[in-house]
């Protein structure tokens, strides 16, 4: 084993190390010394601590300081915090990345076994004092812990590794059910990653039994300290909940967990359904067992295709995001003071509300009349009380949000705007209407964007004076929750523009990815594409559930045709008819979408009382079908095929700057998951991309086994 640890150091020769610096703390009320031990990495607090194999070296060497200290007396007992921010993020992911093999997996969790236990199993109590983030196994050394508190304004506590295709391996499917039961640990192991990767706050996991006791921030560890101090004195006496042992109550929870799994990704990736076995034998597992069972899970998930989809797609997210191919010299982009929206419905609304809560400037928003203007206004400052309301503002600070949201009819309110964005009807004319209005009237420096979903940036803006400053700016809906906005760049759009929306995006918060100006961009014209192989099976005579379900086994977010139940039928049709337009030999215009949406019908499913879907008589007369009867896996690999092909025309007609560029769209815009990869993993490792093409999208071993 010291063999393959040292051959697995040397392959990681850029590892940040995390130390594990130790002192002496005298504790007060003389109840002794404890041996504080701190993980730092040594950086700032945007690259958090992570345990590589020399940073579980570090922490090895300090407890079994703390070990041979406690047998002599030296102490009384054993802490471990973090650095500011952060307890620490888990297990370096390079771990596992490049030619990592299922021997040096299995290393891995060994070591960190190995090591965490140590800390459990002092001749002294241990202490974790979780001062911030906790993330994987940034929580499972606390678990490890006899004892913990937690600060009120840690913003992450989490075990997401079957987000990205791992398990909890140092400990967490063990050591979390034990201490809160199976059901409160599914939520954290198998519900939040799951769930976009949800995660609790420092209040929240007080609750949840996480800790023994919370804290502010203010002075946090003084207060830690304390409290230790009198948990050692046995003036303050731990009582936490005992976990139900029976058997029927651990197996319910892990059917709850199992059925939650399979309508998030429909058994498409394997490392939820090991998670849920390696929760339920913790049941009746020694502790030796259930950390074997980790390591074997561990090495497993490490050998698979998910997770290096995963990996890769977590370093797109990380990383690719924050520097976007394409964008101009962020010294170009202009100052952004004032915020213009022109129309007042829903997307307008969430637009007013994304830019005033993350920019704090005046926002106006215009509309054809003072009804709907007054409504807009009004959206934002209910939306503004929700957040009040849930404690996310304070009353003050809501009150100065809402004092800058102001409306008007007049597009002359825009005339000091630095920039404005049009969100009015998916209209060419009508948006090259209100663009050259806009420019009648706002100064020479104001950045014109707009919100389409499809449409030619270029041709809105063909007639203006000042083409140079009109952009793309493409939102999902709903706004507060998906993060992709594409900036679409016009033939004639400047550096300075381009530098300014995207300085804005990050302003907002946002992932922005440079597309061309091209029919529906990215995620639109994909999507359009895969819905438009599944409704072609359905028009030609496949059964309407049979086409909706064959893209199950890919685990998507939704099917097709719920999809299209959320979009609505006459923007799914739209769409389709502008690509159509473009491409009129790879997209087509469904009759019977057609009729549903001239009959007003908001989908083509409608739900009985168990929630199963089925068509309404009245929706099933519009309809007209072929005699053509295909399979699901006919449709699947005809999807495939189709989104294969289009994948690679996007590619040659430079829409984005490289395949990575529509992983992160599909992730980050549609929902798309990791164990994916985005899709274009995928597509490498089923065969697709060859097939179809004769060639790979992405070399061989960066998103998937070398």
């Amino acid at each position: 084993m010291t063999d393959l640890r040292e051959q697995a150091e040397a392959a990681q020769p850029d590892e940040v190390v995390t130390r594990a610096l130790a002192r002496d703390v005298a504790l007060p009320g003389g109840a002794g010394t404890l041996l504080l031990i701190t993980l730092d990495n040594g950086l700032d607090h945007t690259r958090p601590s992570t345990f590589g194999l020399r940073g579980l070296r570090s922490l090895e060497e300090a407890l079994e300081v703390a070990t041979t200290r406690a047998t002599a007396g030296e102490i009384v007992a054993v802490g471990v915090t973090g650095k500011p921010f952060f307890l620490a993020a888990g297990a370096d992911l390079n771990l596992l990345k490049g030619e990592a093999t299922r021997e040096q997996a299995l290393l891995v969790g060994r070591l960190g076994h190995d090591v965490f236990r140590r800390l459990g199993e002092l001749p002294v109590p241990s202490f974790a004092f979780v001062n911030g983030a906790a993330l994987g196994g940034g929580l499972e050394i606390a678990l490890h812990a006899t004892y913990r508190t937690i600060s009120s304004s840690v913003p992450a506590v989490a075990l997401p590794e079957c987000f990205l295709g791992l398990i909890p391996g140092w400990g967490g499917t063990y050591l979390l059910p034990r201490l809160i039961g199976p059901a409160a640990a599914f939520e954290l192991i198998i519900k939040n990653p799951l769930s976009n990767n949800r995660m609790l706050n420092g209040r929240k996991a007080f609750e949840r039994g996480i800790a023994d006791a919370v804290f502010e921030p203010a002075d946090f560890l003084e207060q830690s300290l304390f409290w230790a101090a009198d948990v050692l004195r046995g003036q303050v006496t731990v009582s936490r909940a005992p976990v139900d042992e029976a058997e029927e109550v651990w197996a319910a929870a892990a059917a709850e967990a199992k059925a939650f799994a399979d309508s998030k990704i429909g058994g498409a990736a394997p490392a939820p359904y090991r998670a849920i076995e390696l929760v339920t034998q913790a049941r009746t597992a020694s502790r030796d067992e259930g950390f074997a069972a980790e390591d074997e899970a561990l090495a497993d998930m490490a050998a698979s295709p998910e997770l290096r989809a995963g990996l890769y797609a977590f370093d797109l997210v990380n990383k690719r995001a924050k520097r976007p191919a394409g964008a101009p010299d962020k010294s170009l982009a202009r100052k952004v003071g004032s915020v213009g929206v022109v129309g007042a419905g829903l997307m307008a609304g969430q637009l007013a509300l994304l830019f005033v809560r993350r920019l704090k400037v005046p926002v106006t928003l215009t509309d054809l009349d003072q009804e709907r203007v007054d409504k807009g206004v009004q959206y934002v400052h209910d939306e503004i009380d929700k957040l009040l309301l849930k404690g996310r503002l304070t009353g003050d600070a809501g009150n100065r949000l809402k004092a800058l949201v102001r409306g008007s009819t007049d597009k002359a309110v825009f005339a000091d705007a630095d920039v404005v964005i049009e969100a009015v009807f998916e209209d060419l004319e009508v948006k090259k209407k209100v663009l050259a209005e806009l420019e009648a009237v706002v100064p020479e420096h104001c950045v014109l964007l707009t919100n389409t979903s499809s449409l030619s940036v270029g041709a809105m803006a063909a007639d203006l004076t000042h083409p140079e400053r009109v952009a793309g700016f493409h939102f999902f809906n709903p706004v507060a929750i998906l993060p992709l906005v594409e900036v679409v760049r016009a033939e004639k759009t400047d550096d300075a523009t381009l530098a300014t929306v995207f300085q804005l995006g990050r302003a907002l918060g946002k992932t922005c990815v440079l597309a061309a100006d091209a029919p529906a961009f990215v995620v639109n014209r994909l999507l359009t594409r895969v819905m438009g192989e599944v409704v072609n099976a359905a028009d030609e005579g496949s059964d309407l559930h049979v086409a909706d379900d064959a893209l199950a086994p890919l685990g998507l977010p939704m099917s097709p045709f719920l999809l299209l139940n959320l979009v609505g039928p006459a923007i799914a049709l739209h769409v389709a008819e502008t690509l159509h337009g473009a491409y009129p030999d790879r997209f087509t215009v469904s009759e019977n979408l057609g009729r549903l949406v001239a009959a007003g019908k908001p989908a083509i499913w409608s739900y009985d009382e168990t929630g199963k879907p089925y068509v309404d008589e009245e929706t099933a007369a519009l309809f007209q079908f072929g005699d053509k009867v295909s399979t699901g896996e006919e449709i699947r690999d005809r999807t495939l095929v189709a989104l294969t092909q289009e994948i690679g025309l996007m590619l040659e007609e430079g829409v984005v700057q490289e395949a990575q560029d529509i992983d992160l769209c599909m992730i980050m815009g549609a929902g798309w998951p990791f164990h994916l990869g985005g899709i274009t993993p995928y597509l490498d490792r089923e065969g697709y991309s060859e097939r179809v093409l004769g060639r790979r999208f992405l070399p061989a071993g960066e998103s998937t086994l070398p």
